[in-house]
């Protein structure tokens, strides 16, 4: 058994319909994060809030490598006019939240929707308003620990999105 290089892999570049909106989330470190996991998975766009770090905060283009030049991305300053010309366009709006009425990710039919909005909110206060989205998301966990860091969160849910949506396309 051989480990493979950046060089010895090539992936089959696929673009889907999803969008990114982070809501106050304020750490370098997870927006350079956001954009490495956005670009892996083939993600259309990410919607920054105005008072997160930018792409040319150091530490983010640190942890992001050179995937900021690879995702188209905006920022933005009122959340709810965002996510409602979202929704005017044909997004349906879905948070990775855990609430009274998430549906167990695994369990959530994504490939029923044309196109998808997942919002992400900040690790202290979560989605600011939860109940702007159409659905809500949550990732089963078996440990005490009643949540995770906000882009492991975002990295389970594209791989759950992604997965159902090629499998759509590969049927």
């Amino acid at each position: 058994m051989k480990q493979l290089t950046h060089y010895d892999i090539t992936n089959t570049e696929k673009n889907f319909p999803i969008t990114i909106v982070c809501d106050a989330i304020r750490t370098p470190e997870n927006i350079g994060m956001c954009f490495r996991i956005a670009e892996s998975f083939g993600v259309s766009k990410i919607y920054l809030h105005e008072s997160s770090p930018t792409s040319e905060n150091r530490i983010v283009k640190k942890t992001a490598r050179n995937t900021i030049e690879q995702i188209d991305y905006e920022s933005y300053t009122n959340f709810s006019s965002l996510i409602s010309d979202l929704k005017n366009q044909g997004n349906t709006i879905i948070g990775i939240e855990i609430t009274d009425e998430s549906i167990n990710i695994s369990d959530y039919d994504f490939k029923s929707h044309q196109k998808i909005v997942l919002l992400l909110g900040s690790e202290r206060h979560g989605i600011k308003d939860i109940d702007i989205a159409d659905a809500t998301v949550a990732i089963p966990m078996y440990g005490r620990n009643s949540s995770m860091n906000v882009i492991h969160s975002l990295s389970i849910t594209l791989y759950e999105v992604t997965n159902q949506l090629t499998k759509t396309t590969n049927s």
